[in-house]
């Protein structure tokens, strides 16, 4: 945990990956990330595989938080929020927008009882447009946003990306729109921040980023980026596996040709033209993966990085477990403190040279620090115990 952020309060009202995400990344960076659960808990809590102290996909997006557990859809919950909201710098939720409101945290509801919040919402689609009111989960946004068919365009039939790509895309847009928005506020500006952040909109922002091609200059113009998208863009099989390898620049196509014994293709005039080049990407891949079976991948590793051309071994999943990079670095590392049954952790991949980092809590339990955040907020023990016994709250 790094003290960058220290001294801001945030109300992380989500559940699942999107907003557990986003929360605690800002949690790593030094926020005070205060997680709002319903009674029965995010339901990543007990997702497949589950250990002694919780499942796996919350324990990895719920880090460097405190936990409160309360039930939103009654009047006494709802108040109690109302006095935690008073004491914050940001309000962040990923439900539809017709719950929050229902919840009392929609912008108009929040920024009455605290006219200097911000107020994060990650939905499905901008409020502007007529999907507005559409439920979205990730496989949703993959095929609206055109992630999904894109493959069609490789002669392939549309698939997801198996990782949840759009939720941590916007999650990733959400923290930056956090921290552009406290940014603006420690320069002066006051009153009450809306940020919104659509999944919709960033994932399609994020495909079209080299995709948007032709149609950029031209109505009718072509879209899709060339090289991204010919079939032959692949990782190949060697001897005994299979390997990535891109040559890019002039000097990298020239080194790996030279290397497998085509300097034929070199002395093609269109291959010395870099505008004409790329049209004939497609059989420039597929000569680099009909010379690729003839020698082993550690082989090919070699030469080519003696080459300094860009290439990697293609790992699953068990394998990236002992990648030699990742396990220099101590990437899996399991913090002090962590429960014994954690024996693997991710951690935050940004550095910050110089600046000190205190050690990183485990992600804690269903309501673990109810009691106290709501003292903190100005409640009564005798008002909390109130709320414990009549079901509203729950402190483990």
């Amino acid at each position: 945990m790094l003290p960058l952020l220290e001294g801001i309060r945030i109300i992380e009202v989500s559940a699942v990956v999107l907003g557990p995400y986003a929360g605690q990344i800002l949690a790593d960076l030094g926020a005070e990330v205060i997680k709002v659960e319903a009674l029965d808990g995010d339901i990543a809590r007990y997702a497949h595989p589950t250990g002694p102290d919780g499942g796996a996909l919350f324990l990895n997006n719920n880090r460097n938080k405190r936990m409160l557990a309360i039930d939103l859809k009654r009047p006494e919950g709802k108040a109690a929020l109302a006095r935690l909201i008073g004491t914050a710098d940001v309000l962040f939720h990923n439900m539809r927008v017709d719950a929050a409101e229902r919840l009392g945290l929609g912008f108009d509801a929040v920024s009455a009882i605290n006219p200097t919040i911000i107020h994060c919402a990650a939905i499905g689609f901008g409020q502007r447009g007529p999907y507005r009111d559409r439920p979205a989960f990730d496989d949703i946004i993959q095929a609206a946003s055109g992630l999904a068919g894109l493959e069609s365009a490789t002669g392939a039939a549309p698939r997801f990306v198996p990782t949840v790509l759009a939720d941590k895309v916007a999650a990733l847009h959400a923290v930056y729109g956090i921290m552009a928005a406290l940014v603006a506020r420690a320069g002066g500006r006051t009153g009450a921040i809306k940020v919104e952040v659509p999944m919709f909109e960033a994932l399609a922002a994020f495909l079209l980023n080299e995709h948007l091609a032709g149609a950029t200059f031209a109505t009718d113009g072509a879209l899709g980026y060339p090289r991204i998208l010919s079939p032959n863009r692949r990782p190949f099989r060697t001897a005994d596996g299979w390997i990535a390898v891109l040559p890019y620049t002039d000097r990298q196509w020239h080194s790996f040709l030279t290397e497998i014994g085509r300097d034929d293709i070199i002395e093609q005039p269109w291959f010395a033209d870099p505008r004409e080049r790329p049209a004939h990407i497609d059989a420039l891949y597929a000569i680099v993966a009909q010379s690729l079976p003839a020698r082993s991948t550690a082989d090919w590793l070699e030469r080519l990085a003696a080459r300094d051309i860009p290439c990697s071994q293609v790992p699953d999943l068990p394998g990236l477990l002992d990648d030699p990079h990742l396990a220099e670095i101590g990437f899996f590392d399991v913090p002090a403190g962590y429960p014994d049954s954690i024996k693997r952790a991710l951690p935050q991949p940004v550095l910050f040279d110089g600046i000190p980092a205190a050690a990183d809590t485990a992600p804690r339990a269903l309501g673990a620090d109810s009691r106290a955040i709501l003292r903190e907020a100005g409640m009564t023990d005798g008002d909390i115990e109130t709320l414990i016994r009549g079901g509203v709250v729950a402190q483990t």
